[in-house]
């Protein structure tokens, strides 16, 4: 194996694929990326059994082939190159990088041993990859982290012909997100269990060309796989097998009151607040017509903070906790200038969405890439010492 590459080609490549290998792999060969040279293509590829990731790029070669290298200390030296084109050789138990003045020389692991990639699922449809991307991220903040408890770490997508939802939980907070998405066929129905983290990490950086292939496996045989696919990148994982909450039954329907406030304003007074805030004590809102009073503290041992802010109110005056990194994930997330919270009582979930503005310049709504969409955001109160 033997070719040219332009340095930044490559180390996007590498450190892209780098991304999705295993912190303590079971076995040694896990820690390595495949390098595959076929013609003037070369295939950067990773895989643990769980997710596998592939970059393709195009180089000068003069020979074909293969070679397995580790792969954190690949994507370390390709970032570190000097700004030249790079010249690879596989050269029996090593592989040769030549960039400038640089040389490096490293052991390969034995390729026969490296398993195969799975192969890319039947493709579902398109969708947007700046959409899908936010829609993802806004979810998977509320994924839990707890792999004892594997259907809380994971993100519910559920297709419905031409419309997607994602949903996401870890039982103090839901975040649910809907989005039109392109089936390759009409009438298409699925519910999977997606890992978050692998799911939000791939979503974030598929991003480079316009749409994204969506691809889904029967999972008849209980070894269900989604596939995503953009530019010049694909990657896979495998599905949780387990079972997803029954969250519509958790969003409540109806509110008693409900406050419209400034995202910004409102986040920048609850982060000052928050300041103040011991581990697990909640961020007291206060909310009257026209206003909320955040306080946090109180006792001799503690700071104490308060700070009034002007919102929009329409109800009984309400007193009610968060918890404030919860209360702050879901304001970061609805991306939008102002959001509303609807309110059933104080020691019952509150629910928080985005408000849509009217575009500056025709005076239509805005699109669901502009806007938090039909994201919702419901998260558990805290109850407050009496």
């Amino acid at each position: 194996m033997k070719f040219r590459v332009a340095r930044e080609v490559l180390a996007d490549a590498v450190a892209w694929t780098a991304r999705s290998l295993p912190p303590r792999p079971s076995v040694p060969v896990l820690a390595g990326i495949l390098l595959e040279v076929d013609g003037n293509q070369l295939s950067v590829s990773g895989f643990d059994y769980e997710v596998s990731a592939r970059a393709e790029i195009d180089v000068q070669a003069t020979e074909s082939g293969r070679a397995l290298v580790p792969g954190r200390l690949l994507a370390e030296i390709t970032r570190a190159l000097p700004p030249h084109p790079v010249d690879i050789t596989a050269e029996g138990p090593r592989l040769a990088i030549a960039c400038g003045n640089a040389r490096f020389s490293l052991p390969t692991l034995p390729v026969e041993d490296y398993p195969s990639l799975p192969s890319m699922p039947s493709s579902a449809g398109l969708v947007d990859s700046d959409v899908f991307a936010e829609a993802v991220g806004q979810v998977a903040v509320a994924a839990g982290r707890d792999d004892t408890l594997p259907m809380l770490t994971g993100v519910r997508l559920e297709i419905e012909d031409d419309l997607i939802t994602l949903a996401a939980t870890d039982r103090y907070r839901l975040a649910v997100r809907e989005f039109a998405w392109r089936p390759e066929s009409p009438g298409v129905s699925a519910a999977v269990l997606v890992p978050a983290r692998t799911l939000a990490d791939a979503a974030k950086t598929l991003t480079s060309g316009p749409e994204i292939v969506l691809s889904l496996s029967s999972g008849s045989s209980g070894e269900g796989i989604l596939g995503l696919s953009g530019k010049d990148r694909q990657t896979t994982t495998r599905l949780l097998d387990a079972e997803f909450v029954k969250y519509r039954a958790i969003m409540p329907n109806d509110s008693n009151s409900h406050a419209t406030l400034p995202v910004g304003l409102f986040t920048d007074a609850a982060k000052r607040v928050a300041l103040v805030a011991e581990r697990g004590t909640p961020l007291r809102c206060e909310f009257t017509p026209g206003q909320v009073t955040l306080r946090a503290g109180g006792s001799d041992e503690e700071g104490q903070a308060e700070e009034r802010c002007d919102v929009e109110f329409d109800g009984e005056p309400l007193t009610i906790g968060f918890n404030p990194t919860f209360l702050l994930d879901g304001l970061a997330a609805v991306h939008t200038e102002r959001a509303r919270i609807d309110f059933t009582s104080p020691l019952k979930p509150a629910v928080l969405s985005g408000v849509d503005e009217p575009a500056a310049d025709d005076g239509r709504s805005a699109g669901p890439a502009e806007r938090g969409g039909s994201y919702r955001y419901l998260i558990m109160p805290v109850r407050l010492p009496g």
